[in-house]
This record gives structure tokens, C-alpha cells and sequence, in this order.
């Protein structure tokens, strides 16, 4: 016997045995109310007390008392009719051996049937009516106090969010109304709380409601609503001076047992323009689980993410490679917290290094091999572009060089749509490494089958040197946030959709090698690109503030390297859908490998030497398409 049943549970029962005797002697007035005071007490109160024994032995082991009487609801009716029905069921049958039924009317087993369920399941709704309501004789009175809301989303979670505000003693919101997707539900209900209008008119909504009930705050009530309609919302809400924030998921775990729903601020992610892809978890799985894997770049904001995404997936051993002590000591600390079993190793290394990149692969002959490691921050390389074409090219070489001679079945190669037609030197740098694990995938006389799979995506939400931290951090220092120019865009994903980006596509280029994939580039549809300008508007709004009056937002002329838009496909690239949604496949020019290899290995040398010179001439050679931007005070004067 448990605890809950000790104390709460015999309390449960005792009123449960009242209730069934009542039951019994209520059904019997019923149905002989107008004989009753003939009928002869001492027969009835024998079969009464028969029938509460029979009760007794059936709450005890019916599960009555697992429930909690707080959230009663139609599991707990159902128990109770189960129990009910095997009551009068086994009722019936002992009343028909002992008396073949002749004492009782028989009508009285079906109305006791229907009181028995009445006194038992009355009491428990009651009960959490009284606990939800709190029959508080102020309702209708408005405090002053609390916040009035609208929600955006008559949906699960919508209904979820207003019980739970009722089941709370301190309620710190009041909801005036909900906003549906779609206009189906206009004019319903959920909880009484009626369903005014759709997201895309909040302004009508508003109208609607007198003076003392005017949202001051929009709460989104769905974690997967397009990032186009949150847009929408959020414009709309800055209109007409309300804050937007969201209820949090239901998987957003949090320590302590408080019964309240708290509502968060919405992320930036929510932004995006476009739903985030869903990926084939169960390929992915199957791409490294049980595999040697080994990461470069571990403790980038790309490498971290691919470790954790790949230790979800349980590999047989797990080689983390970085040049920063920090970076590398903070994702294998992570790892050896949440992931114990995992056999890991922790390396330093600098991917430039040949000599060490065919040390490591060659001692610990991974079957799997991805490299995140590069120097990405467009303005850096651009001012030191022979680090930028060391780490980028020659890195990039040595580790698929290595792959090569011992015999690693995969590498994934993590590259941007910066190498598309690339204005900077970073971007030209990626294009070369494309170019020739291109070229060793292509290559016939290869020694081994090593695959190489190349995937191609834009600007990462929240990545080290990206955007949004920066505008975040600026906003935290009361502004302002700087925009190089304010027609730039760019596509964004987010950290999880790049990861999986690079699991999917992955498993498709070991699943595709009978298809004729090889020396293709795996790129992600991405919707629209999204102004820099708008991004930074969103951020101050999401954080209650007005831009330009609150929070500026000054243009500070575009940097080095930098274009207005980015591309995720070269012009005469021809995108090829694959058979995982929102990936497509790329055919880019290629190079023979002899060529290319001849051409890097020059390269290396004149990165040794610190030639910039020489180094902005190969890449010209190798990538025509390569266009540096001339800017003078911050604006292009050519494009």
C-alpha cells in the first residue's frame, strides 16, 4: 500500500462506501417511493450492506484511488463506470443464487447503476471545479493587478494555457481573447473565452474589446507556428503598442514542481521566415551510430552542435579536434556530463598541421569524418587572407588527404553559400575546398572509396560572429545596433536545422552512390533571405522596446568582403531535389584532381611565405567568378 493511498487514499475510500450504501438506498426509494415506508427495513438493510462489501472489494482493487480528485477527468469517469458496472454486475448475480431475485424489483440494478456512478464521480468533479473555479465571488471584478492577454492560436495549447491560469492561486494574467489561424473557430469558445478574430487582424480584435480589457501583451500558444505569421503578429503587436511572448513547450523541462505555466519572450528563431525543416532522424541515426566518428572544429558553434547531435545517436567512439584549449576542454566536458559512455577523445590539433591530421586519423581510424573546423568571420580573413587560405584550403586538404590514405569511408564537408559567387576571401577560400574534395570524389583512380559529401548552407542563428549575438549584446548595452547597409539580406538556419542538415545529407550521399551523386554539393531550401534591417527591428521589439525611438539603429557602411545578398546556388548550378524534403543537390563546375592538387600544394607554399599577393592570384585563377567589392566610405562602387 502506498503512502497517497495511507492518508488522502483511505479518506478517497471512506466516502466512497458511504456514497455506495447511499446509492443503494436512494435507488431503492426511488423506485418504490410510493410503497416505501411498507417495505420491511430489516431485508433491506441485509442487501444493503452485501452491496457495500461487494463495493469495497471492488474500489480496493479497481485503481480508484491512483487518480488525484485535483484532475479528475475522463479517465477517472471510465474507471468509475468499470467499476460500477462489475458492482452491479456481481450484485446481480449473488442477489440472483441467494434470492433468484425476487426480493428487489430489478429495475433498481439499473438505477443504482446510474446513482452509484452520480455520488462517485459527482463529488470529484465538484471537487476540481472548486479547485479551478475556486468559486471566487469576485468573478467578473477586475483586478487591476493582472495583465490582460490575447492568445494567438485557438489551439492545445491555448486550452492549456487558461486552465492552468485557473487552477492558480496568484494569477498574473487575464485573458480577453484568442486569435485563430484560420476562421473556422471564429466565434467559439475555449474555457469562455471567446475566439475573436484571426492573427492576421488584431487590430479589429482590439476594437472589439471595451477600455479595461485591451491586451497589453500577444502570447503565441503553438511552438511550431510559421515564422511568417509570427512576423505578422509581432508587427502588429508593435502597432498597437502590445509585447509579444510565447508559452514555453512541453518539453522545456524545468527543476522545482511550481503549477503555473510561466510564459518566455519569443526567440529569434521563431523568426526565421519559414517553418524549420524536419529531418530523417532514423537515417541520421543510422549514420553513426555504432561508428568511429571523428569532428574537426569540435568546439564551434557548428562542430559543438554536430557533437551533441552525433552522441544522441550513441557512436562507438567519438574524436573531438580543435586548436582552441577552451573551446575543445568545454564541449568534452559537456559530453563527459551528459553522454558518460561514450568513449571519447579530446585532441589538439590545428587541421593546417598535415603531419598531425595523418597522425590522428591514421591512430584512431574513424569511419566517419566531418569537418566544421574554418575561419569564417568575412572581415578577419579578409585582413589576413593567407591564415584565411591555411585553414580554409590546405586545412580542409589535409584532412581529406588523410581520409584518403586511410581508408575513412566518409567525410562531410561543411561549407557556406558564401562560396557562391564570392565577394570575400573567406568565401572564395570554401569554394577551393569544395572544389577539391570535388575532385577526389570525381576521381576514378582514388585508392580508396573514400566518400566525400559537401553541404552548402547560409547565416546560423546564434553561431559564434553571426548577427544576432551581436545585435543582442548591443541591445543589452542600451544600443545602438549597427547595420552595415540597409537593403543587405541574408538566409538564415538554425544551429539544429544545419546540423541535421549535414547528418541528412550525409546519409543521402552513402545512400546515392549508385545514383551518380558523387561531386555533388547537398544545399538547403531556405525560403526567402531576411533583412538585416528587419532582424534588427524584431530584436528590439521582442524586447519590449521601440526602434529608433528607444533603441537606435545605425548604418555603418558594409565591410570588407561583405555583399548585399547571398546566394545558395552558383547560375549555372541546376538544383536537383532529393528524396529528403527541403534538401536539393547542386552540380557545380569542377576541376581535375591533378589540377587542383597542383594548384594547393603552390598555395601552401605562398601561404608559408605570408604572399597575399600570390594568394589573391590563385584564387582568381581557380575561381573566376571570384568578384571583390571595392567600397569606399562604406558603400560599394562596384558590384
Amino acid at each position: 500500500m502506498t503512502k497517497s493511498f495511507t492518508y488522502r487514499g483511505h479518506i478517497a475510500y471512506a466516502h466512497d462506501l458511504i456514497m455506495a450504501a447511499a446509492s443503494f438506498l436512494l435507488s431503492t426509494y426511488l423506485r418504490l417511493a410510493n410503497d416505501y415506508n411498507s417495505f420491511d427495513l430489516n431485508q433491506i438493510l441485509p442487501i444493503c450492506a452485501l452491496f457495500t462489501v461487494i463495493c469495497a472489494i471492488v474500489f480496493r482493487v479497481s485503481g480508484l484511488y491512483r487518480g488525484v480528485w485535483r484532475y479528475a477527468s475522463i479517465t477517472d469517469l471510465w474507471a468509475i463506470t468499470k467499476a460500477a458496472s462489475f458492482i452491479i454486475l456481481i450484485f446481480a448475480f449473488i442477489m440472483f443464487l441467494w434470492t433468484r431475485l425476487e426480493t428487489l424489483p430489478r429495475s433498481i440494478l439499473i438505477i443504482n447503476w446510474f446513482v452509484l456512478m452520480a455520488l462517485l464521480g459527482g463529488p470529484r468533479f465538484f471537487y476540481r471545479l472548486m479547485k479551478d473555479r475556486r468559486f471566487d465571488l469576485s468573478a467578473g471584478v477586475i483586478d487591476a493587478r493582472q495583465i490582460p492577454v490575447l492568445l494567438a492560436g485557438a489551439s492545445d495549447g491555448a486550452e492549456l494555457f487558461i486552465r492552468s491560469l485557473r487552477q492558480n492561486e496568484d494569477i498574473r494574467y487575464r485573458v480577453v481573447g484568442i486569435a485563430a489561424e484560420n476562421r473556422r473557430r471564429v466565434g467559439r469558445e475555449i474555457h469562455g473565452v471567446p475566439v475573436l478574430g484571426t492573427v492576421d487582424d488584431l487590430k479589429s480584435i482590439t476594437q472589439q474589446l471595451p477600455r479595461n480589457h485591451k491586451p497589453q501583451r500577444v502570447i503565441l500558444t503553438k511552438d511550431d507556428m510559421n515564422g511568417r505569421t509570427v512576423g505578422l503578429i509581432l508587427e502588429q503587436a508593435d502597432t498597437l503598442g502590445m509585447t509579444l511572448a510565447r508559452i514555453p513547450k512541453l518539453t522545456d523541462f524545468k527543476t522545482g514542481l511550481k503549477d503555473q505555466m510561466e510564459i518566455r519572450p519569443v526567440d529569434v528563431e521563431d523568426l526565421l521566415g519559414r517553418a524549420q525543416t524536419p529531418f530523417d532522424r532514423y537515417g541520421m541515426r543510422n549514420l553513426s551510430e555504432g561508428k568511429k566518428v571523428l569532428i574537426t572544429g569540435a568546439g564551434g558553434s557548428i562542430g559543438s552542435e554536430l557533437v551533441r547531435q552525433v552522441c544522441d545517436f550513441t557512436p562507438l567512439s567519438l574524436t573531438l579536434i580543435d586548436n582552441s584549449e577552451f573551446a575543445l576542454y568545454t564541449i568534452d566536458l559537456e559530453v563527459a556530463q551528459k553522454w558518460p559512455a561514450i568513449n571519447r577523445k579530446a585532441v589538439i590539433a590545428d587541421v593546417r598541421d598535415q603531419d598531425r591530421m595523418q597522425s590522428v586519423i591514421c591512430d584512431l581510424s574513424p569511419e566517419l569524418v566531418f569537418h566544421a573546423a574554418a575561419l569564417k568571420h568575412v572581415p578577419l580573413v579578409e585582413a589576413n587572407i593567407c591564415e584565411g587560405l591555411a585553414t580554409n584550403v590546405i586545412g580542409a586538404r589535409n584532412v581529406a588527404n588523410a581520409c584518403v590514405e586511410f581508408g575513412v569511408k566518409t567525410m562531410v564537408v561543411v561549407s557556406t553559400d558564401k562560396a557562391i559567387n564570392p565577394t570575400s576571401i573567406m568565401g572564395a577560400s570554401k569554394r577551393l575546398a569544395e572544389i577539391y574534395c570535388q575532385a577526389l570524389d570525381l576521381d576514378p583512380n582514388k585508392a580508396t572509396n573514400t566518400r566525400f559529401v559537401t553541404v552548402r548552407f547560409g547565416n546560423v542563428l546564434g553561431s559564434t560572429g553571426s548577427v544576432v549575438p551581436l545585435f543582442q549584446k548591443q541591445l543589452s548595452a542600451g544600443g545602438p545596433l549597427t547595420v552595415t547597409h540597409p537593403d543587405m539580406t541574408r538566409y538564415f538556419m538554425t544551429i539544429r536545422e544545419s546540423v541535421e542538415l549535414i547528418l541528412q545529407s550525409a546519409t543521402l550521399g552513402i545512400a546515392s552512390e549508385s545514383e551518380n551523386q558523387q561531386g555533388k554539393i547537398y544545399v538547403l531550401d531556405m525560403g526567402e533571405p531576411v533583412k538585416i534591417m528587419d532582424l534588427a527591428r524584431q530584436i528590439i521589439r521582442l524586447a519590449g522596446l521601440q526602434p529608433d525611438t528607444d533603441i537606435e539603429i545605425k548604418v555603418t557602411g558594409i565591410r570588407p568582403g561583405e555583399k548585399l545578398f547571398e546566394e545558395i546556388l552558383h547560375d549555372d548550378e541546376n538544383l536537383v531535389q532529393t528524396k529528403a524534403q527541403g534538401i536539393l543537390l547542386a552540380a557545380p563546375r569542377t576541376t581535375e584532381l591533378t589540377e587542383i592538387s597542383k594548384a594547393i600544394n603552390t598555395l601552401s607554399e605562398i601561404c608559408a611565405n605570408g604572399d597575399n599577393e600570390a594568394g589573391l592570384a590563385m584564387i582568381k585563377k581557380f575561381i573566376p567568378e571570384y568578384k571583390p567589392l571595392k567600397i569606399k566610405n562604406g558603400k560599394i562602387i562596384n558590384s
